[in-house]
C-alpha cells in the first residue's frame, strides 16, 4: 500500500477536518455497491479507509508521522489499525445533510457484510488468521543502527521465508509486526495473521544501552590522566580519536555527542560516554616506588 496521505490525496500538514472531506468524497466514489462491476475498487476502497482509519486517529498519526510507512507496518497489525475505529460513527457524520436516499447509506451494510455479522463491530477483515510468534536474536550493532533481516517462518509445515527491515534504535523486547505473515485464515479470503518477531539484542562486549546513549569504560594510566592523551575510542560507525584532559579523575565520564543511538526524529542521536578507569599498578619495583616517593616528596 502506498502512502497514507498520498492515498487520501492530501500532505502531511492537512487538517484533520479536511482529510475527513477527502475520505468522504473518495469514499463515495469507490463504494464498492457502487461499482458492482469492477472488482479492484473493493481493494482501492479498503486501502481508502485503513489510511483513513489512521490518520483521523490522532495517536496513530503521530505514530505513522514518526515511523512511516514500513516502520508504522512493523509495530501495528492492520487489526489494531481498526481497533477503536468507530465505522458506524464515522458513516452517520459523512451522512448528514443530503436529501433523500443517504448516498452513505451502504457502507455500514458494506462493512457489516465483509465482517460476517452485526453492524457496529470495529474489525474491518473477516475471520483472521492467528498470529505466529518466534523469537529474533540481532546484534547490538543491528538494533541502534537498524537492518536488513531474513527470517524463516513455518506455516502449517511450509518452511517460508520472509525479509524485512529492523527499525533504528529498537529496543530489546520489543516486538516487530510483520503483517499478513502469520497462519492463513480459515475461511475463504479472509486475512491472514501476523508474524509477531520478539526482539532479543545480544550483548555487546564493549557497549551498553543507557536510553539513547551509549556507556562504555575506557582504562587509561596513571600518567596519561595526569598529563592527559589522545587515544582511539570504538564507537557504532568506527574508531575515532578523543581527547583525555589533563587531571581526569577516574570514573568521570566524557561525552562524544552524537555517536548514540537513533531518536525517532529524523537526523538526531544520543552521545557515547567513555566512563575513564584510572589503573593503579598493583606492584611497583624498587626503582618505581624511589620515583613515586620523590613525586610525593614534590607535592604532587
Amino acid at each position: 500500500m502506498s502512502d497514507y496521505y498520498s492515498t487520501l490525496g492530501v500532505d502531511r500538514k492537512t487538517s484533520a477536518d479536511d482529510i475527513k472531506k477527502a475520505y468522504r468524497q473518495l469514499a463515495l466514489k469507490y463504494h464498492p455497491d457502487r461499482n458492482k462491476d469492477n472488482p479492484a475498487v473493493e481493494e482501492k476502497f479498503k486501502n481508502l479507509s485503513e489510511a483513513y482509519a489512521v490518520l483521523s486517529d490522532e495517536k496513530k498519526r503521530r505514530e505513522y508521522d514518526n515511523y512511516g510507512q514500513e516502520g508504522f507496518n512493523q509495530r501495528f497489525s492492520q487489526e489494531e489499525v481498526f481497533r477503536d475505529f468507530d465505522f458506524a460513527s464515522t458513516f452517520q457524520q459523512f451522512g448528514g445533510g443530503f436529501s433523500g436516499n443517504n448516498p452513505f447509506s451502504g457502507l455500514e451494510d458494506y462493512f457489516s457484510r465483509r465482517r460476517g455479522g452485526g453492524a457496529g463491530g470495529n474489525s474491518f477483515y473477516t475471520t483472521r488468521g492467528g498470529d505466529l510468534k518466534q523469537d529474533l536474536q540481532i546484534s547490538f550493532e543491528e538494533a541502534a543502527l537498524g537492518a536488513k533481516k531474513i527470517v524463516a517462518i513455518n506455516r502449517r509445515g511450509t518452511r517460508e521465508e520472509t525479509s524485512f527491515r529492523v527499525p533504528a534504535g529498537i529496543e530489546n523486547g520489543k516486538t516487530i509486526r510483520l503483517g499478513g505473515k502469520g497462519l492463513p485464515s480459515p475461511v475463504p479470503n479472509g486475512q491472514p495473521g501476523d508474524l509477531m518477531l520478539r526482539v532479543q539484542i545480544q550483548p555487546h562486549p564493549v557497549f551498553k544501552r543507557d536510553g539513547y546513549n551509549i556507556v562504555m569504560e575506557k582504562e587509561i594510566s596513571l600518567f596519561e590522566a595526569l598529563l592527559g592523551t589522545s587515544m582511539s575510542i570504538p564507537t557504532l560507525n568506527g574508531e575515532i580519536m578523543m581527547k583525555i584532559p589533563a587531571g581526569t579523575q577516574s570514573h568521570s565520564k566524557l561525552r562524544l555527542k552524537n555517536k548514540g543511538i537513533p531518536k525517532k526524529k529524523a537526523n538526531t542521536f544520543g552521545d557515547q560516554l567513555v566512563q575513564i578507569i584510572i589503573k593503579i599498578p598493583k606492584e611497583l619495583n624498587e626503582e618505581q616506588t624511589n620515583l613515586v616517593q620523590q613525586l610525593k616528596e614534590s607535592g604532587l
